[in-house]
Formats: structure tokens, C-alpha cells, sequence
């Protein structure tokens, strides 16, 4: 999705791994990302019932981004649709533990 790795390090005391993610260019918010090893299984509550409904991005070319992410058979619940005639492009995918992810594209 065109984000820059800044940092990964190792968290020994809970057998993690953090990675801090940002725009190439450093604009904007970073992401911290946590992998526990550990950790068999996450279980994401129906729909109605989340404490946490999704994350976004925008991205710069929504048929570029969808079409890789079908080459990795990410699951798209919802295709590109806009949000009104003049209004953003956007998609839903989940990622492998179903937290949506939204993508955003506004031209």
C-alpha cells in the first residue's frame, strides 16, 4: 500500500515484534504494527458486536491496489463504489484475522 518501513525491533519481554510504518515521503501518521508469536488465534467478534469497526487508508490508485490485493486472494467484502457522484472512491478488504480495512481514494 506505499508505506516505508522506518523501524522493527524485537519486544523479548512478551515474544513480540513491532514495525513502524509511515508515507515515503513522511507525511502523515505513523503505524505501529505488534506481531505476537505466541498468540495461535484472534478472535474478531460479528459485525455488530466489535469493539474496534476498521482502519483506513487512502490510496493513490484504487484498481492498482485492488488488483494486487486479488493476486494475494485478499478477501474484498465490499468492491470499489462512490460515495456520491463527486465523492470518494472507496473499498473494503479484511485481513486475515476479518478487522475490515477501508481504502480511499479521492481525486
Amino acid at each position: 500500500m506505499g508505506l516505508k518501513l522506518l523501524s522493527r525491533r524485537e519486544i523479548p519481554q512478551n515474544n513480540a515484534e513491532i514495525a513502524f510504518l509511515q508515507n515515503p515521503e513522511g507525511k502523515g501518521a505513523k503505524l505501529e504494527l505488534t506481531f505476537y508469536r505466541k498468540q495461535k488465534k484472534f478472535i474478531q467478534a460479528d459485525y455488530e458486536e466489535r469493539l474496534f469497526d476498521h482502519i483506513a487508508f487512502e490510496v493513490e490508485n484504487m484498481e492498482r491496489i485492488i488488483s494486487l490485493m486479488r493476486k494475494e486472494k485478499v478477501t474484498i467484502t465490499d468492491e470499489p463504489f462512490r460515495l456520491g457522484p463527486a465523492g470518494p472512491l472507496i473499498a473494503f478488504i479484511e485481513d486475515p484475522d476479518g478487522t475490515l480495512i477501508e481504502l480511499i481514494e479521492r481525486k
